[in-house]
């Protein structure tokens, strides 16, 4: 299905031998192959493998910690949870300027400690029940792309045998929940694209899509909206999901677009800057916007969080006097926190030990150590090691690169819709970082990449399946190929499970697991 629907000047009959009116063929590249009727199996398969991941997720989730306290970098956004269950919504504590993230995946992981108590089940389990939740979205979402529920289930296999995503859904950090939300408001920018279409289908069926040069309005687009309160939140965890929402808008103009043209709009490209631009302004950069101040509902309404009235005391006036005081400290906040990041710069004689750069992500080649511990644990022999390694399952991961030119060459050479959001929301999870090379960088950044390579991995797994229509032969070499690679993918998860889960393990075990120079 590609990008741009280009009318065939034949096309098989409907009934009958007669052969398809301008007005069929239209819909037809509107509507495209449609999606599987076993809408029931669709919804089991998601939801058992998300009950499946959910339970590989939860595995001894309490463990490890450090003597009792969180590890890495929940050493920050586990306590700072902390405060906002204590002072009911909001950080007093300035935490030597490291209370710089916006508020909501803290809030989340407040959940977790609240129910379960400040203790490593408390710190994770909003985290884990994320990384569950995604296996349930990402089989959905698979399932529109490929328009097949058996492709759909192998997408959520592949993501429980993520090593990124398993750990990342272990851990008490932000990171799980940006890609969470990232992956949301994905999903629901396929469903509004697959919404549109239908809609100017009907137009066309009732003979009236080419009534303006700009095409018809399309009426109120609520999961174009639904994309929006995503994107808010997911900027309510972290900064980075403004890239998204650039990558998205930039997605749905095209989509408009297109789907205009398909519909035999004479000025299909005006018809979208008409008809779809200053909706989609506020579905995808106003609704975020108000979302993203909503997460700061505790801070607005507390008197001693973090630079509350910084406006005040800074002391600064001018013809921004009439914002809100509230608005003008959290932008002055703001500055302050994005001065922090831009200057989160390693020194060249003193980096940290497992510190990467974006160019290494794709593949992981640098992943990271959370936890170590090679004195105190038992596993029968003499030396015996307990570690947790942030690593992507390398099945996977080792193929980022062929995968994303592969879909490079789909989306420009063959004009494919479904391989280009594919490449542009990945590419808008890496490309950025690329901007401030002297940054501080870690490979859990990462995270939202995840999902996307699993999408990219089962189009092409798609292709090689080859469509029902092929051959028995062509089908079942395909299936076989494709049987056999998610074995491989399954069987090197169960290869590193012991160092994505802080197994006991000897010595000898734990170097034949780090399988290049660079993992050590």
């Amino acid at each position: 299905m590609s990008l741009v629907a280009t009318r065939p000047a034949e096309s098989p009959s409907t009934s009958g031998g007669r052969p398809l009116s301008e007005a069929d063929l239209a819909e037809v590249h509107l509507i495209g192959k449609p999606m599987p009727t076993d809408r029931l199996r669709g919804w089991l398969v998601a939801g058992f493998l998300a009950l499946l991941g959910g339970f590989v997720r939860l595995q001894n989730l309490g463990f490890p910690t450090d003597k009792g306290t969180p590890v890495f970098d929940e050493k920050h956004y586990v306590p700072q949870a902390w405060e906002y269950l204590r002072n009911g919504g909001y950080e007093d504590n300035p935490a030597y300027e490291l209370t710089v993230h916006p508020p909501l995946g803290k809030e989340l992981i407040a959940v977790g400690e609240w129910l379960f108590g400040y203790n490593g089940w408390g710190w994770r389990f909003t985290a884990a029940l994320a990384g569950a939740l995604m296996i349930l979205m990402i089989v959905r979402i698979a399932r529109r792309l490929t328009r097949s529920t058996l492709l759909g289930a192998i997408a959520g296999v592949l993501l429980i045998c993520d090593g990124l995503s398993h750990v990342q859904s272990r851990m008490g950090m932000l990171d799980i929940f940006l890609a969470f939300f990232v992956l949301m408001a994905f999903g629901c920018m396929l469903i509004d694209r697959d919404q549109v279409r239908s809609r100017l289908a009907l137009t066309v069926r009732e003979g009236w899509a080419t009534e303006s040069r700009f095409g018809p309005r399309l009426g109120f687009r609520w999961w174009r909206f639904a994309a929006g309160v995503s994107l808010g939140l997911a900027c309510g965890t972290k900064w980075s999901g403004v890239f998204f929402i650039a990558a998205f808008g930039l997605l749905t103009v095209i989509w408009d677009a297109t789907a205009r043209r398909s519909a035999g709009v004479s000025s299909p490209w005006k018809g979208a800057l008409v008809r779809d631009v200053a909706p989609g302004l506020w579905g995808l950069l106003a609704v975020p916007l108000l979302v993203y101040l909503t997460t700061w509902w505790g801070w607005f309404g507390s008197e001693t969080a973090v630079d509350r009235h910084l406006a005040d005391a800074a002391g600064h006036h001018g013809w921004y006097d009439f914002v809100p005081e509230a608005l003008r400290s959290l932008w002055q906040y703001s500055g302050n926190v994005l001065d922090f990041h831009e200057n989160l710069v390693t020194p060249a004689k003193d980096q940290h030990p497992w510190e990467s750069k974006p160019w290494t992500w794709p593949m992981g080649l640098r992943p990271m150590l959370y936890y170590y511990d090679g004195g105190t644990v038992t596993c029968g022999e003499d030396r015996c090691v307990s570690a947790t390694m942030l690593v992507g399952t390398p099945a996977m991961w080792w193929l980022a690169l062929p995968v994303l030119g592969w879909g490079l060459w789909r989306m420009i050479g063959r004009l494919d819709w479904r391989y280009a959001a594919v490449v542009v929301a990945y590419l808008a999870g890496l490309l950025p970082w690329f901007t401030n090379l002297d940054r501080q960088m870690y490979f859990f950044y990462a995270t939202p990449l995840a999902a996307f390579l699993v999408l990219g991995l089962v189009l092409v797994l798609g292709q090689i399946l080859g469509p029902a229509a092929d051959g028995y032969e062509r089908r079942g070499t395909g299936l076989f190929v494709v049987a056999l690679y998610v074995g491989v993918v399954v069987a090197n998860f169960i290869w590193l499970w012991p160092i994505l889960n802080g197994d006991s393990i000897t010595e000898g075990h734990w170097n034949a697991e780090l399988w290049l120079p660079s993992w050590r």
